[in-house]
């Protein structure tokens, strides 16, 4: 834990984002003194997480207590229990402990606005962790060619390129989320999928409108890769250019991104055998309104390439302090 004096102000920051790259920024993050509310999607229909929507018409589970896990302070040894997946039975179906948990904590307090808080005391978090929603809700994809993709999982799978994101009902945005964003001093966008994580919180007309309104600047952290049907040949500027279609234009008031080159033989595999390329940062395509953060953001984990979290998290306090100068 980084230790920073007592007396030092806590800034209020608000990230949207959901999975695998909101997990790892927020690993960072959180050994800031900072108070942190993550703000997750809810409409992942595969794997684990769709079975138990499906069986118990419940909102997804498996983004959440990804997220949870990643901001708590358990031993390593109590985080792997709760990553535990029963893989050996067939009855269990391959479902996380995490998953069944806040199923559990669902079905006795009746709402996520109950359950979370009990399962964040369970697991010491640090920070706030609020679905997007309460509604069970599907993704909807609209194709260059005007098909319509139904659930998160073909969305991401579809063979069209998507041109646009709807929900299959409109959703009943969290009230708590409005609260969060309207006394933010910072409003981040989370590295992750463009489509299906990040994407989904700029729907709902009613937050993007509470989004633009509130005096918190908006930044963004850009991914490290592209990702094959959804991103593939996007530099930065193109992945800002899709958030400011839902946004509007130059709502992005900063970015973070990677300004190194990754020539490893890793890389060289996500190449060949994945089709995803480093984003490239094309700093003279952005206009003088979007302040960049460059670094080596890069960091290899379990022959993975992922965000260098707490380097990430160093920049974005850093920010934070520079602009309460």
């Amino acid at each position: 834990m980084i230790n920073f004096s007592s007396d030092e102000k806590m800034k209020k920051i608000v990230i949207f984002g959901g999975g695998s790259g909101l997990s790892q920024l927020l690993k960072g993050i959180k050994l800031f003194p900072l108070d942190i509310t993550a703000v997750v999607t809810v409409a992942d229909n595969g794997g684990s997480t769709g079975r138990l929507r499906k069986e118990l018409n419940i909102p997804a589970v498996g983004d959440i207590t990804k997220v949870m896990l990643s901001m708590s302070d358990m031993d390593k040894e109590i985080i792997d229990l709760l990553n535990y997946r029963f893989t050996k039975s067939k009855t269990l179906g391959n479902h996380s402990l995490k998953n069944l948990l806040l199923n559990a904590l669902l079905d006795l307090q009746g709402s996520f606005d109950e359950a979370i808080p009990i399962l964040s005391k369970l697991l010491n978090i640090k920070g706030t962790v609020l679905p997007l929603t309460e509604d069970n809700v599907d993704l909807i994809g609209i194709t260059t060619d005007d098909k319509r993709v139904y659930g998160e999982e073909m969305v991401t799978k579809s063979a069209s390129k998507i041109k646009h994101l709807e929900y299959s009902e409109e959703i009943h945005v969290n009230p708590k989320v409005f609260k969060a964003v309207s006394e933010a001093d910072l409003i981040i966008f989370s590295s992750g999928s463009l489509l299906t994580s990040i994407t989904p919180h700029l729907i709902d007309k009613k937050l993007v409108k509470a989004i633009n309104e509130a005096r918190a600047d908006k930044m963004y952290i850009c991914n490290l890769f592209t990702q094959p049907g959804e991103t593939d040949d996007y530099t930065v500027k193109d992945h800002i250019d899709v958030l400011e279609t839902y946004l509007g234009e130059n709502a992005i008031d900063v970015v973070i991104a990677n300004d190194r080159v990754m020539s490893s033989k890793l890389a060289a595999k996500y190449a060949d055998e994945e089709q995803k390329d480093p984003v490239l940062l094309d700093e003279n395509e952005f206009k003088d309104n979007i302040k960049i953060i460059k670094d080596k953001l890069f960091t290899i984990e379990d022959n993975v390439y992922r965000h260098d979290s707490l380097k990430t998290a160093y920049l974005i306090f850093s920010y934070l302090m520079d602009e309460e100068q």
